[in-house]
């Protein structure tokens, strides 16, 4: 494996919704009037008071009366409010201007009085361009720079890895993953091999939670590199000739970037994976949330390669993303075309959504369900209550008899256009499905043509929720309940109930990322934590947020106890409030963090068939409750004075606003 041969500065952790790395500016332009520009978005104003502090405003010892000049700029009004409030906690509310737009609407004469020597700013996301880099460097360089400005950052650089893995292969290929499903669905038949796919770009990820299930490709290569003391361009693309390391499958391209930080070229930051060799990628300690590595998927199957073949690679960058086109053996102008067969429409989903649709287990354990429901009815009226296309396309084809009626409230026309599409390949006519035009909150018979409904059906997945906590899906219980008077007297809910379920959790890193600030760099930042959502370290009686997240990329976790049941939602009724209460044994001795809490769906009267949404399923976030401190845990046999070793959990469910409310006590 290649060590990548760059001197690093190790820089304090920081924590997630500051999302700028540290580092120390140094301005000695003595006898200029300087203005430094932190960034477009200046946030908190860590690092305009870096910035005044390199050039010694507001420190009593030296400088006070420097000319020089802080200007931040920050478009959203809450957090310029929340800024000027550092600001005053720190002293530094006189030396450091706070203009409340973004700096693509400062001028000079106007806003600032001349040109700034300096620019310091942190507009970066996990593929770097994400947040606007390009043009906020352009406007910056036309606009508010002198010529050969300092710049902080220096340079950017991205670098790649070509690799193998069936896991990213499952969140982008459906029709190849499905291919080996024997059920006769095809969500993406032959011909049609993009119609239902992930959106081709970089996706954010936490490689180094899959690093035993990434086979290397390639040794890491260098493709763009970005100098913020110049004006960048919009556009830039480079072809490279990539020779292959082992053999396999390439079937995506992992990237990262690296900071350097100074003009010298002895500070440096980078979100490279643990398998590249750095110095300031080492320990458990360095996980963070706010930039991951980056993932771009291979089409199709990928691309086979041998060991020692060449691999051309095409990358192009336009303002605010990189994309590839992979190919072993022609060149650019002739390189194979990844379009869209089968008509220009193509409805995108989530990766993990993909993977679903794609899942064996989860597309027979959905298949039974439905049949079983059908079985015996002639005729029947089924309503799909979310945006589920697998579900309506699943009736049409397991019952010829069967009326569909889909509300897609996230999908609407798209949902139809898609199922007009397969409706052949899949063998239903859609003269029996129907979706209706307008969002409605509930529904008449005029809408079910004087019918009532035999089975109302949902996964629940509503489309553009992907960052939903697991209980806000309980909106497909809402429906339900909108929908009681169209329903008939034996009418068959699908899910027919959720189970509120959690566990007992170590999650050093999370909890680390999201525990209450004091001093960054000497700078007091307490103020911060309510408006920010800190959970850690909360005073009594403040909680944090709960929040959505794939417990398996959250760095270093355990399970501390076993999976216990907190309450359930009965669909059979009308929504309610509802209430839960459960003993927690902690099965093994760590420190608790917090908990995980997710939903699992039983999909028939007999809790049969059950599919789960917990820690172990990858493709589906959990809800995480941190505490605001860490208990010391252990079962009952390695128990100490010092440790708990269960706890009480009350829990309730109220649907008016959709919240859960959770309480504990450690014993």
């Amino acid at each position: 494996m290649k060590t990548m041969e760059v001197k690093f500065s190790k820089m304090p952790s920081n924590p997630f919704w500051l999302r700028r790395p540290i580092w120390t500016c140094s301005m000695t332009r003595a006898g200029t009037e300087h203005t430094v520009k932190p960034s477009t978005s200046a946030g908190t104003g860590l690092l305009s008071m870096m910035a005044a502090r390199a050039m010694a405003i507001g420190d009593s010892t030296t400088c006070r009366n420097s000319q020089g000049m802080v200007t931040a700029c920050e478009s959203y009004l809450p957090m310029v409010k929340l800024m000027k409030k550092v600001l005053r906690l720190n002293g530094l509310e006189r030396n450091i201007r706070v203009i409340n737009k973004r700096s693509a609407e400062l001028k000079v004469g106007v806003d600032i009085t001349s040109r700034a020597d300096v620019l310091v700013s942190e507009i970066l996301d996990s593929e770097l361009l994400g947040e606007g880099l390009i043009p906020t460097l352009q406007h910056a360089h036309d606009m508010l720079l002198v010529e050969n400005p300092i710049t902080v950052p220096y340079r950017a650089t991205t670098y790649g890895q070509l690799v193998e893995s069936t896991f990213l292969w499952k969140l982008h290929d459906l029709h190849g993953n499905e291919a080996k499903a024997s059920d006769g669905i095809r969500l993406v038949p032959t011909g049609f091999e993009s119609i239902l796919s992930a959106k081709s770009q970089q996706y954010a990820f936490h490689c180094d939670a899959i690093e035993n299930e990434i086979k290397l490709l390639s040794e890491p290569f260098k493709i763009f590199e970005f100098d913020f003391w110049k004006r960048p361009d919009s556009h830039g693309e480079t072809e490279l000739l990539i020779k292959a390391t082992n053999d396999g499958q390439v079937q995506a391209v992992v990237s990262w970037w690296i900071l350097q930080l100074d003009f010298e070229g002895r500070i440096f930051y980078s979100t490279a994976p643990r398998w590249i060799n750095l110095p300031m990628n080492t320990g458990a300690g360095d996980w963070c949330d706010h930039w991951k590595q980056c993932v771009w998927f291979v089409p199709g199957k990928g691309i086979s390669i041998s060991k020692d073949e060449v691999v051309h690679l095409h990358a192009v960058h336009n303002d605010i993303s990189i994309s590839y086109n992979l190919n072993t053996q022609v060149p650019r102008t002739e390189v194979m075309s990844y379009g869209f067969k089968g008509g220009d429409f193509q409805l995108m989903l989530s990766p993990e959504k993909i993977a679903i649709y794609g899942d064996t287990e989860w597309r027979s354990s959905m298949l039974t369900a439905i049949k079983n429901a059908l079985n015996g009815r002639v005729d029947p009226l089924c309503i799909v209550a979310d945006d589920s296309v697998f579900l309506a396309l699943v009736i049409a084809h397991l019952s010829k008899t069967s009326h569909v009626i889909s509300l897609f409230p996230g999908l609407r026309g798209k949902g139809l256009q898609y199922l007009q599409a397969v409706a052949d390949a899949n063998g239903f006519s859609m003269d029996r499905i129907e979706v209706l035009e307008k969002k409605k909150t509930c529904l008449s018979m005029q809408d079910t043509h004087q019918r009532k409904v035999d089975l109302l059906i949902g996964e629940p997945f509503y489309s553009g929720n992907d960052g939903m906590l697991p209980w806000q899906n309980l909106r497909l219980w809402k429906e339900r309940t909108l929908l009681n008077s169209v329903l008939s007297e034996d009418a068959l809910i699908f899910p027919c109930k959720g189970i509120l379920k959690a566990c007992a959790m170590s999650l050093p890193d999370l909890w680390n990322s999201r525990r209450c600030l004091n001093k960054i760099e000497d700078f007091e930042h307490s103020v911060i934590n309510n408006t920010l959502g800190a959970c850690g370290e909360l005073p009594n009686p403040q909680e944090g947020p709960y929040l959505p997240y794939f417990i398996w990329q959250c760095g270093e976790f355990m399970k501390l106890s076993e999976t216990f049941p907190v309450m359930e939602f009965d669909f059979s009724k009308q929504i309610s409030k509802t209430y839960g209460k459960a003993q927690v044994e902690f099965a093994e001795p760590g420190i608790c963090h917090g908990f995980a809490f997710w939903i699992d769906w039983v999909m028939d009267s007999e809790n049969f068939i059950v599919i789960s949404t917990g820690p172990e399923k990858r493709y589906w976030k959990q809800g995480v409750k941190l505490l605001a401190t860490p208990v010391e845990v252990g079962n009952q046999k390695s128990r100490s004075t010092s440790e708990c070793c269960q706890a009480v959990m009350e829990a309730s469910f109220d649907p008016s606003s959709g919240d859960l409310i959770v309480s504990h006590f450690f014993s």
